[in-house]
């Protein structure tokens, strides 16, 4: 850079993953409507509204989906900022949503289900990969614009966090579900230089409070499928 050449604009978005879901009857709730954070959720999403208290945070906005919206309010209200809606931060599409679908439910020994479980690499039950990072990035890109200089904060769900940081880190998007590193409530942090991301960082203000079969590698729990808190 010459003596002429301006500073590149430095902005962070961060990419945060809603809180736990109160869901009693276990069910992959996907994009349906009607499931809210339980107490625990609201206390993650307190905690990441605390960690986020002093950072220069000028924009904020979330999934249309409630747990999402919920999560980000209390990081809305501490920075006194209105909170925005956008469809792009949803949650992926899935043919199985509001059905079980966890280790030792019989799911793979269904026939009905076989035929959306041709390929892993698409996936064949539900939105395309190349999909979720067109979105994804189309919204980090509007919140990267409008917190320029600053800092936006986007609260989304673990499919489609895990998806675009992979496309941006340059990793295959067909993956483990297993392996994702998005616990609940964490932050996975882009930093630009103008309109190009040079660092993705991660965090996890609420590990604590995570329930220890929802950690990134956990070993998979009879009844208790991580899919649940997507």
């Amino acid at each position: 850079m010459t003596a002429n050449t301006p500073a590149p604009v430095r902005t962070v978005v961060h990419l945060v993953r809603h809180g736990e879901v109160h869901n009693p009857d276990g069910v992959l709730y996907g994009r349906r409507a009607g499931y809210h954070l339980s107490e625990l959720g609201r206390e993650m999403a307190d905690r990441v509204a605390e960690y986020l208290a002093g950072r220069d945070v000028t924009h904020v906005t979330a999934s249309p989906l409630e747990r999402a919206q919920e999560t980000a309010e209390p990081v809305a209200q501490s920075h006194g900022l209105p909170l925005g809606s956008d469809d792009r931060l949803i949650e992926a599409g899935n043919v199985f949503e509001g059905k079980t679908f966890g280790v030792g439910d019989g799911a793979l020994r269904r026939p009905g289900n076989w035929r959306h479980l041709t390929n892993p690499f698409r996936p064949s039950w539900g939105e395309p990969y190349i999909e979720q990072v067109v979105r994804m990035m189309g919204a980090l890109g509007s919140a990267r614009d409008a917190a320029a200089g600053h800092e936006a904060v986007l609260v989304s769900h673990q499919l489609p966090i895990w998806i675009v940081r992979s496309f941006v880190e340059r990793r295959r998007l067909w993956h483990d579900p297993r392996r994702r590193q998005c616990t609940l409530a964490s932050l996975t942090t882009f930093t630009y230089e103008d309109d190009r991301i040079v660092s993705v960082g991660y965090s996890e203000p609420a590990r604590d409070l995570v329930p220890p079969h929802l950690l990134a590698g956990a070993k998979p729990v009879k009844g208790k499928s991580k899919a649940f808190g997507a």
